[in-house]
């Protein structure tokens, strides 16, 4: 019972019998202007006012705004289950004027019908509780009192009434889904927009991950050793470089999130490049681990976004570096060739990947503990991205990350 009488007091309902009354109140003032009902029969009314309403309405389609108009009154008083699902932009072809059109006959049609079957319904309503009951007696008209027999039609009526304006409802919005919804050149650009809002949250994702993953890596690793070494200097210079790796961290952080932030303040914050390698290697060094860097890129030969990923697929090398095999020497080399950016990071490795303990640290090595990660997952994507390529293994007793991108980007 509950699911039979849920729709007739649904709010939903209500809108949607207001939206149909609307689409019969226009061809009802349509018809008192022409061709009207005086001295003409049921048939050429009819005859006259649809071709009178279709002419007029396809011509109102043909305006690009009335289809934003429409959407809009839609998604107000039909109460689509997602609003993206009835569009409210204007037309922009010829296609969305002529939905348009068949949307706007379609519902002055389905209007009008649910406006006369209102019209009888309520009339018999009156007929039934108000009106006294007439018989002609010979040649004169005698009124009888209104008996209460009909009493349980009342019910039966209203109710039949209802559920016929539930469908109406329902079928008004199946059109207007059908005739305003979105056309196929919005839905490739709505598709577009999502692949562009899961590309860049990949994007924030891949730099949380790098620089707080590096930056996660150097605390742990320098903690562990100044606990492990009972040398008051050197658990300075290991807190010094916690300190420097913790706020590196947060302009990193904060960088990614003013990406996040709207309006246009967050082009003004520029991403770290080649530029600021060697910055980064410093920082490494001061951290205890021996790095050999050797960067031949003339200044201001990369694009922005290739020094930026660059920067990136560099930190995630040294990161995983320090990570799996800390204290070995890291071997860095960048270079552009023949039209590619070229890097390559590598350090001694082991196979296996059998922890080997260091003071209070485990070294962990070998490709069963790099292949997985998300780091170089991260690094082969951003190289795609870019149209290159990335290769990270074991290599004549090193663990080698390579990786080769075009210097003009889409080549």
């Amino acid at each position: 019972m509950p699911r039979i009488l849920a729709p007739l007091l649904a709010s939903a309902t209500y809108a949607r019998w207001l939206h149909l009354l609307t689409g019969w109140i226009f061809a009802g003032v349509i018809l008192m202007i022409y061709p009207g009902t005086y001295h003409k029969s049921l048939t050429e009314i009819l005859a006259e006012s649809v071709a009178v309403d279709v002419v007029l309405l396809a011509l109102i389609a043909m305006l690009p705004a009335v289809r934003r108009v429409e959407g809009i009154q839609a998604r107000l008083l039909l109460v689509p289950d997602r609003e993206e699902d009835i569009t409210a932009e204007p037309a922009r072809t010829w296609a969305d004027r002529w939905r348009t059109a068949t949307w706007l006959i379609g519902r002055i049609a389905l209007g009008s019908a649910a406006g006369v079957v209102s019209v009888f319904t309520f009339t018999v309503l009156y007929d039934l509780l108000i009106a006294p009951k007439a018989i002609v007696v010979g040649v004169q008209l005698a009124y009888l009192e209104r008996s209460f027999w009909y009493l349980p039609v009342i019910p039966l009526l209203v109710f039949g009434y209802g559920w016929l304006m539930v469908w109406a409802g329902r079928l008004q919005l199946a059109m207007a889904v059908g005739l305003l919804g979105p056309s196929r050149e919005e839905r490739m650009v709505e598709a577009e927009l999502r692949a562009e809002q899961l590309l860049e949250r990949n994007r924030l994702a891949r730099e949380l991950h790098d620089s707080i993953g590096h930056a996660m890596t150097v605390t742990i690793l320098q903690a562990s050793a100044a606990r492990a070494v009972d040398d008051g200097a050197f658990v300075a210079r290991a807190l010094e470089v916690i300190e420097e790796t913790g706020r590196q961290a947060m302009e990193d952080l904060e960088r990614t999130l003013v990406l996040l932030r709207e309006g246009t303040e967050g082009t003004a914050i520029e991403r770290p490049g080649v530029e600021q390698l060697p910055e980064f290697i410093d920082a490494v060094r001061a951290a205890g681990s021996l790095v050999e860097a050797s960067i031949d890129v003339p200044p201001g030969r990369l694009p922005k976004v290739l020094s930026h990923e660059s920067y990136r697929i560099v930190q995630e090398g040294v990161t995983n570096a320090l990570k799996y095999a800390p204290g070995e020497p890291i071997r860095i080399r960048i270079a552009v060739r023949e039209g590619q950016l070229e890097l390559r990071c590598a350090n001694a490795a082991q196979t296996g990947g059998v922890p080997r303990p260091t003071g209070s640290a485990s070294r962990f090595v070998g490709t069963a503990q790099r292949n997985g990660g998300k780091g170089l997952r991260g690094i082969r994507e951003r190289a795609a991205l870019l149209g290159g390529e990335a290769t990270a293994g074991p290599e004549s007793g090193e663990w080698v990350l390579a990786v080769r991108m075009p210097l003009r980007l889409g080549a």
